[in-house]
């Protein structure tokens, strides 16, 4: 990385900072929900195949979550020749308060619909009730995105390591 890119990263950081757009939180909530889309749909799957009951499906399907999260952030970090320990500071700092805030809204709408839960991978309810879960999770976390982001945080924080 040179020394030009990374002044310029620097710039676009503080220039982020303060000045968040509907459209910066949004791209930063839809990129938290895809790692927790991917780690919610795993860790169903796996415990459902598992035959573990909802807590213990729950807590993985969240575990997963976090990471693919994570994941997703350092991968674009690391592309910029930026090291693995500091990269994954980069994503904890950047995903940590999205992917809760996902987390908590997705499961928690996934519990209170009736049947969700038990309806089992081959049905119509289970999956329509976790795709309404996520958009409900997506909806509501975008506005603490977009904080986090005007504050110089969350995202904001991985913006200095773009191209």
């Amino acid at each position: 990385m040179s020394t030009e890119h990374e002044h310029h990263g620097h710039e676009h950081h503080e220039h982020h900072a303060g000045k968040a757009s509907w459209g910066m939180a949004a791209s930063a909530t839809l990129h938290c929900l895809t790692g927790c889309a991917i780690g919610e749909v795993l860790g169903m799957v796996i415990g459902t195949a598992l035959g573990w009951g909802n807590v213990a499906t729950i807590v993985l399907a969240v575990a997963l979550a976090f990471v693919f999260g994570y994941a997703l952030t350092m991968r674009g970090v690391l592309r910029a020749g930026v090291g693995f320990k500091q990269a994954l500071k980069v994503a904890l700092a950047a995903d940590t308060v999205s992917i809760l805030v996902m987390e908590i809204i997705d499961n928690a709408v996934m519990v209170v619909v009736p049947g969700a839960m038990e309806a089992g991978l081959a049905s119509w309810l289970f999956w329509g009730a976790l795709a309404f879960a996520l958009a409900v999770a997506f909806v509501l976390t975008t506005p603490v995105n977009k904080w986090l982001i005007g504050r110089g945080s969350g995202h904001a924080v991985v913006h200095a390591y773009h191209h």
